[in-house]
């Protein structure tokens, strides 16, 4: 078998004046641990604002709930998107208003949204019936948005099924909105995450415009598009550039709309954080299965319990370096778990240094979203991930 030197390129991923001052502050720290630098959200949120004009921007908190990420997006000027009462409760210890969030789950209990409503939330999602019913019950009077069922073909995290409805529920529900005394601000849809084809929003906003005029014969007038999320972080695959996307989605905006687009509102999470984010882990052991196994298996300390689920079929392909030089060794990447589960990369082969050791520490970037939020709570005996966040220059 005919190999390379072992080469990765860094430069690709991560600015090599600030992997150095990860590096370095990798040293005081145990492994597996989630490295989060806050100069490079802020940077992200900027350019995201800037992109699109008068964008409104409600953070996805489930992407990355560190308290220090919240407050500085917060001092930013962003607002959020709440999932549970759980988040709400922690966005109201970081002081944040009600007024800046949205319940943006179409998945909730009752009760839960007149605790939402009581605490002084006023913006819902909606892709049901009964769900909203729920809301004109426990909300009076708030404001509502309908989530339109998308396919999320070309998204590296596809969304579609759970979420969502078609055209004709949304029709059905945005007119008994209004007949149940609330307010239908909006569609939103969320083309899937990691989504590579942006052509997707075009679809998805051509079925907001008809929804926009359906409902416009029946009195009601729609004022709001949210375009949920599914901008692109840093991984293997390339993506375009976020100036690229908004660009596209303004020129799809302005064939179905023309000069009156609505206001628009989006849902980012991994477009923001995932970049800022390295995880720094272990090799815990290197084996190999049989005689003649052209691949190795490698153990890392962290793996899909540990802040890696979206490895699931491989979705996700972080950027995975190793630090020593050699030959490069395809390999079979595992986590530590006693779960045959706990497989990261089988079928996509990634590359090692042949003179690779266990003990060696090896980074895996563009980790700052989905993965200490997803971390199990204590399977094996092993916590959840850890996060720090990397101290200013």
């Amino acid at each position: 078998m005919y190999r390379e030197p072992y080469h990765f390129n860094l430069e690709r991923y991560i600015d090599p004046e600030r992997f150095a001052r990860i590096r370095e502050f990798a040293l005081t720290q145990d492994t597996p641990v989630l490295i989060v630098d806050l100069e490079v959200i802020k940077a992200k949120f900027l350019e995201l604002q800037a992109s699109i004009p008068h964008l409104q921007i409600y953070y996805a908190v489930k992407a990355n709930s560190l308290n220090e990420v919240i407050s500085l997006l917060h001092g930013l000027g962003s607002n959020f998107d709440v999932a549970s009462p759980h988040e709400l409760k922690q966005l109201q210890r970081l002081g944040i208003a009600p007024e800046r969030m949205s319940f943006g789950n179409t998945i909730k209990k009752a009760q839960d949204i007149r605790y939402f409503y009581e605490q002084g939330v006023r913006l819902f999602v909606t892709d049901s019936e009964y769900d909203l019913q729920n809301i004109a019950h426990n909300a009076p009077g708030s404001k509502v948005y309908f989530r339109l069922l998308t396919e999320g073909t070309g998204a590296d995290w596809p969304l579609s099924r759970k979420f969502g409805a078609h055209p004709d529920v949304i029709y059905n529900l945005i007119l008994q909105a209004s007949e149940l005394n609330l307010d239908p601000w909006g569609v939103s849809f969320h083309v899937g995450s990691q989504q590579r084809d942006i052509g997707q929003w075009d679809d998805a906003i051509s079925r907001c415009k008809y929804l926009f005029d359906a409902v416009l014969e029946e009195g009601i007038e729609l004022k709001m598009i949210n375009l949920g999320g599914g901008y692109p972080a840093n991984y293997v695959d390339p993506a375009f550039s976020i100036n690229e996307y908004s660009a596209e989605i303004l020129r799809f905006l302005s064939e179905d709309f023309g000069e009156h687009i609505p206001a628009l509102v989006m849902e980012p999470g991994r477009s923001l954080v995932a970049d800022a984010g390295v995880i720094v882990s272990e090799v815990v052991n290197i084996a190999s299965k049989a005689k003649n196994n052209l691949y190795k298996w490698v153990y890392l300390d962290v793996g899909k319990f540990g802040g890696l689920i979206e490895t699931i079929d491989e979705s996700i392909k972080y950027p995975i370096y190793f630090e020593r030089e050699g030959m490069a060794d395809e390999i079979i990447l595992a986590g530590p778990t006693c779960d045959s589960m706990d497989i990261l990369y089988e079928y996509n082969k990634y590359l090692m240094p042949d003179t690779a050791k266990p003990g060696d520490r090896v980074f895996i970037f563009t980790t700052g979203a989905y993965t200490q939020s997803y971390s199990s709570v204590n399977f094996n005996g092993f916590p959840p991930l850890k996060a720090v966040i990397l101290p200013p220059h």
